[in-house]
């Protein structure tokens, strides 16, 4: 979810505040921010990530071994990884899901990096290569960590675990593909490394969400294009439950791609766009899920925004757009099951 300055300070530590005035604060921001996604409607609830600096830099809670600092390019939190992985305490993520236990009664999704897109932004080829000279190794390293707290999540009683995989999408886009001398070994291993983390994990709905960086529309960051064939055979070797899959961008691909997908895959439709100043209608919305209606039973999809509403840590972007986008969607969830379900 969007970050106002009052929450940017307090992931800033501006000014300095202690453990306990920190956790006050922050509690009551998350307190607002879950009773804004109820008020709105949503049947699943996150707690924004605001507990975290960086998306994928909450692995340096999980771990020693990282080097923290900033991209000198645009100011953003930078983690690098320059020592062996050594775990610290669990638990980090596990407890933003123990706080919204207290809070709502809705069904909880907690959210984690993949192991290969932590190797794509945190692998440095002259700052890690006394740790780890190959990028590989480094993140089959990041495997028992973040499985340790998956199954931490999976205990504080979260209903969906999320991993997200920019990484992987990478793979949709011939130009990326072309960069690699087997592209497809590749993106075997970056799901290789996923089914690693939730292989045998039971009693909760695992997902994977295809990030196509959908932040890079703000951040002026290359966006890649195609469509999902280049990396079918991969997404049908995953071992989860959920595939969400971002379907607003330009150059998604076609979704009659749902016909050649596993049918027990629940798919999370990127359906409402979260390109900042760009307000689905409720009607818009309700007319992508209609499209993929066509290649899949209405009862295996689920509403979703294509990507984070933040992209990237210091995005500035409208808190009440934010909101009116997730009524939108709400609204086109109560328009398709009145019509699905006649």
């Amino acid at each position: 979810m969007p970050r106002s300055n009052f929450v940017q300070d307090l992931i800033n530590d501006r000014p300095p505040l202690s453990v306990e005035q920190y956790e006050k604060e922050m509690d009551a921001a998350i307190r607002y921010i879950v009773a804004l996604q109820e008020h709105a409607g949503l049947d699943v609830v996150t707690d924004g990530e605001w507990r975290r600096k960086s998306y994928i830099g909450v692995i340096a809670e999980l771990a020693h071994g990282f080097e923290l600092g900033y991209n000198p390019a645009d100011g953003r939190p930078w983690t690098v990884v320059t020592e062996k992985l050594s775990p610290k305490t669990s638990g980090f993520i596990a407890k933003e899901v123990t706080f919204l236990k207290k809070i709502t009664g809705r069904l909880i999704t907690s959210t984690l990096p993949s192991p290969a897109l932590l190797g794509e932004r945190m692998w440095h080829p002259e700052k890690s290569k006394k740790a780890y000279p190959n990028r590989d190794d480094f993140v089959r390293d990041c495997v028992p960590i973040l499985r340790k707290e998956l199954e931490l999540i999976k205990a504080a009683g979260a209903d969906i675990a999320q991993i997200d995989d920019p990484h992987l999408c990478l793979f949709v886009d011939p130009q990326v593909r072309s960069q690699y001398p087997n592209a497809d070994a590749a993106a075997d291993f970056s799901v290789d490394m996923v089914n690693a983390v939730v292989n045998n994990i039971k009693d909760i709905k695992l997902a994977v969400h295809l990030c196509r960086r959908a932040g890079a529309r703000v951040r002026g960051e290359a966006q890649f294009q195609g469509g999902y064939d280049p990396i079918l055979s991969q997404l049908n070797n995953l071992k989860v439950h959920h595939l969400t899959m971002e379907f607003t961008a330009p150059g998604a691909g076609d979704m009659a791609v749902f016909k050649k997908l596993r049918e027990d895959f629940e798919i999370g439709l990127g359906c409402v766009s979260v390109a900042p100043g760009q307000i689905d209608s409720a009607e818009t919305i309700a007319a992508r899920v209609r499209q993929a209606a066509k290649f899949l039973a209405p009862e295996r999809i689920t509403l979703n925004p294509d990507c984070g509403f933040a992209p990237g840590s210091g995005a500035v972007v409208s808190m009440d757009e934010a909101y009116q986008k997730i009524q939108n969607e709400v609204a086109a969830a109560k328009l398709l099951r009145e019509e699905f379900n006649k």
